[in-house]
């Protein structure tokens, strides 16, 4: 009797038959024992997609796809039944249409009471569903473990013990381990001491009550980097259950650039903001600099106003004409001083003040400086004291700078201290220096402008009432000549109403003057008095005033005719040329800030002309523009002398007579 007659026969006799041919969610048949499908139930038509009347007397590798049979696997799958009573197998089929699903199987030898084999019995079941569920997770899991890996935030699962299971790379890079050195170990090996408590508590919290105590997700806090060191990390927190377990997913980002650029941005906002508080204080200081200025201007200007029309409509004795032109005068000298001021701290910002250095013997600079005070002092009753130590005499600077240092400190004291008040003027030398104290017994400075004192247009009090004026530049300029002197100039005071100390400490500096060097050089200059003394080069010297302003013009025609010059007067450039095309002149002197054409222009025109038209003529610049740069272009534009204005009479008539002299020696070359 054949196998298949027998497998056939056994299976027609069993009671469950037909229910087996009519199970449905299951594929049930037989093999023989070559394989060949002897029976077919109507799970395995839904299944396979054959009917009986096409598979039975097939070789069950039909159902197989061509890569198992390529590999034998029928054939496998039936040995192994065969040698140990069962097989399993789990893998792809092919259904009739060519399609495939997923199944698992169940092949079982048949034997009969002997043990021959007889055939097999095969159950399968379709599991394409769960099977697509699993690569399907598993594909999810892998997107997860490249975007784990590739992620450039570190990400780092921990168990309910803190215990670290899994790191991506970035978690390797960030803190500085290897993936060995961290799988298995506790999280609070990336945590400062300081933390690992609250750490532990809060997870342990989280767990046993499911409140979350700490904002997990999002915070910042700081990390351990394997080298010790610290760095801020942002941090989010998430969790899930696996297996009535809690396992923590964290993401961490190091924000240390992030926290740098923050703070860079905090100090360019701090810097932002400091800048524009000192612009509005400078604007502050600046506004209040010109008001004080307007006043200080305003002052003086008033005073030779008025006694210059009590001179004009009064007729006063010989006491009140002496009064007022002193008054008129000593005004004057002051307005020139808040200019001069002015002057002084525009070449110091620009860099332009220039020093003639050369010996100095300090002892007759204090002296000077000290007369110069002393009339201010004894006009308060001020008891002015100079002390001179004989061994600090000698150095090397500018001694008309250095006397402007000593005379503004003296002027700023006795300005400062009441009357019957002491001022102290003292030289010495400390080691390897030179010290000038000046010191009084006035109003003493406060301890939170102590720091200030010295800054250009500041003043203690800089309001309407105060008790003192002045610009708030005398001693700005003082710290910058002192400066420049390679010294340095401090100041102590133990608060208000306790006298004040300003201490000018200057260097032994090496003098290597060649005596024709040591020479100073000259400068027209001119001592006060009451009489002019004329020289005889202006007797008949003819000179053209160029001059818009018509008190200006005839100021000067008075001063220089009073010397026995006869003036020609032009109220601009272009009447000053038609002057020249007339006459011949000995000497021009001209303004430079004329409408239309300026001083400058006309000299220009003047130097074009041929000598014998005048185009040689000496000629002086006399102007308001006072800067050193202003004297610079006055002499290349062609004029062989400046002079700033207000101009002292004397200095006029005597630059005036050297311009005459260069005349005469001109002339006496042409002649030659």
């Amino acid at each position: 009797m054949k196998s298949e007659e027998t497998i056939v026969e056994l299976f027609g006799k069993m009671p469950y038959k037909p229910l087996v041919e009519e199970i449905k969610d299951y594929a049930i048949f037989h093999l023989d024992t070559e394989g060949i499908i002897l029976s077919w139930n109507q799970g395995a038509e839904m299944i396979f997609g054959f009917s009986k009347d096409e598979i039975i007397g097939q070789h069950s590798t039909n159902l197989f796809t061509p890569e198992d049979r390529a590999q034998n696997r029928p054939g496998q799958e039936l040995k192994t039944a065969k040698e140990t009573g069962r097989a399993e197998d789990t893998r792809w089929h092919l259904r009739k249409d060519g399609s495939r699903f997923f199944a698992q199987g169940v092949t079982t030898a048949l034997r009969d009471e002997t043990g021959k084999l007889l055939g097999y019995a095969k159950i399968a079941r379709d599991d394409t569903g769960r099977k697509e569920m699993e690569e399907a997770l598993l594909e999810s899991e892998e997107k997860y473990r490249i975007v784990a890996e590739t992620a450039t935030d570190a990400i780092i699962s921990i168990n309910e013990q803190s215990i670290i299971l899994f790191i991506n790379r970035a978690a390797i890079r960030i803190f500085g381990y290897q993936i060995e050195q961290m799988i298995g170990q506790s999280l609070t090996m990336l945590m400062p001491e300081y933390l690992r408590h609250l750490h532990r508590a809060g997870q342990e919290r989280y767990i046993k009550t499911g409140k979350k105590h700490l904002n997990w997700e999002h915070i910042e806090v700081p990390a351990l980097h394997k080298d010790g060191h610290e760095f801020p990390l942002e941090l989010s927190f998430g969790e899930f259950s696996k297996n009535n377990k809690h396992i923590f997913i964290g993401i961490a980002r190091d924000i240390t650039e992030r926290k740098k650029a923050e703070e860079e941005r905090e100090q360019l906002l701090r810097s932002e903001q400091a800048a524009r508080e000192e612009a509005e204080r400078a604007n502050r200081l600046k506004d209040e600099f010109l008001a004080t200025l307007s006043h200080e201007l305003r002052t003086p200007l008033n005073a030779i106003l008025g006694w210059s029309q009590v001179l004009q409509y009064n007729n006063l004795d010989e006491a009140g004409i002496k009064r007022a032109t002193a008054t008129i005068e000593r005004n004057a000298r002051a307005q020139n001083q808040l200019i001069d001021d002015i002057l002084d701290v525009s070449r110091i910002i620009t860099g332009k003040l220039r020093l003639d250095v050369r010996a100095v013997d300090l002892s007759n600079v204090i002296s000077e400086a000290a007369d110069a005070a002393r009339p201010a002092a004894e006009a308060k009753n001020i008891g002015l004291q100079t002390l001179i130590d004989p061994q600090a005499t000698q150095i090397s600077g500018d001694p008309d700078r250095l006397q402007q240092v000593v005379w503004n400190l003296l002027s700023n004291a006795i300005k400062f201290t009441p009357r019957d008040g002491r001022v102290q003027l003292r030289l010495e030398r400390v080691n390897s220096h030179i010290e000038i104290v000046v010191s009084d017994t006035g109003a003493g400075i406060e301890p939170e402008f102590l720091p200030f004192v010295f800054e250009r247009f500041r003043q203690s009090d800089g309001s309407m009432t105060r008790r003192h004026g002045g610009l708030g530049l005398g001693l700005a300029i003082v710290r910058q000549l002192v400066e420049l002197h390679g010294g340095a100039v401090s100041v102590e005071s133990k608060g208000a109403g306790q006298g004040a100390t300003f201490i000018v400490s200057l260097p032994f500096l090496p003098v290597r003057l060649d005596p024709e060097d040591a020479v100073p050089r000259v400068h027209p200059t001119a001592q006060n008095g009451s009489v002019l003394d004329c020289p005889p080069e202006l007797s008949g010297l003819r000179v053209l005033l160029v001059d818009d302003e018509a008190d200006s013009r005839e100021l000067l025609n008075f001063v220089l005719e009073s010397c026995g010059a006869q003036i020609s007067t032009a109220s601009s450039a272009a009447e000053a040329i038609e002057l020249i095309k007339r006459e011949r002149f000995d000497v021009i002197i001209s303004d430079i800030g004329m409408p239309e054409e300026d001083g400058f222009l006309l000299i220009r025109k003047i130097r074009s002309f041929p000598k014998e038209q005048g185009g040689n003529i000496p000629a002086l610049a006399l102007t308001a523009y006072a800067r050193a740069e202003d004297r610079v272009q006055a002499l290349r534009s062609g004029f062989h002398m400046h002079i700033a204005k207000p101009v002292e009479s004397v200095e006029l008539i005597a630059a005036v007579a050297n311009l005459a002299g260069r005349m005469r020696k001109l002339n006496e070359s042409e002649e030659g």
